[in-house]
């Protein structure tokens, strides 16, 4: 449907008028969220420009939209990893930024990224009211939520480690993923 042809055939009734630009301002809103949503997901500069510069874009916008200070800790120098593990990491990133802004109350998470010889850690951080104990517990004893069980998970299914500490002063996120068998997983991936 092409609201601007509408618009010029309804004329000048000022009612359907008002309407009718009203639906195309509407249109181009949706079009503007799907489209952020669609680089949410898997945003483009992942697989142009590697994690590193996926995850300074995302942290711009989020800070924009939310007003979260972030520090980002992370070599410059810091280069590619093997798809999958450039997915999980900044997947996993997404989601701990998601909880530190709908449950921890912080204002501020500091992230450090390092990229080791044979792995991969991430650490993320806030100064929130920390995860409750029973929940703790759960997340800790892997029954916990879809966003802790998904990141959880997405660490496993590359061999790597997730951890979760928390108190009253914030809570910590502690991920490794090894290298060596994110890149012999991608190889499998590709010949079969």
């Amino acid at each position: 449907m092409n609201l601007a042809s509408i618009t010029k055939s309804i004329g000048r009734a000022p009612k359907s008028k008002k309407a009718m630009q009203e639906s195309q301002d509407l249109v181009r809103q949706l079009s503007r969220e799907i489209r952020t949503v669609s680089y949410l997901l898997h945003p483009p500069l992942l697989d142009e420009n590697g994690l590193a510069g996926a995850i300074e874009w995302y942290i711009q916008g989020l800070t924009e939209r939310s007003g979260l200070k972030i520090d980002l800790i992370m070599a410059k120098d810091f280069g590619r990893l093997p798809d999958d593990t450039e997915v999980a990491v900044f997947r996993i990133l997404q989601e701990c930024l998601t909880n530190i802004l709908r449950h921890s109350g912080s204002r501020t998470a500091t992230i450090r990224l390092v990229k080791g010889d044979h792995e991969v850690s991430l650490k993320v951080q806030d100064e929130g009211r920390g995860i409750p104990a029973d929940k703790l517990t759960g997340i800790q004893s892997q029954r916990s939520g879809v966003g802790m069980t998904g990141m959880r998970e997405r660490a496993r299914y590359l061999k790597g480690d997730m951890s979760v500490q928390s108190n009253s002063h914030g809570t910590t996120v502690y991920v490794s993923i090894p290298l060596i068998v994110a890149s012999e997983l991608e190889k499998t991936q590709r010949a079969g």
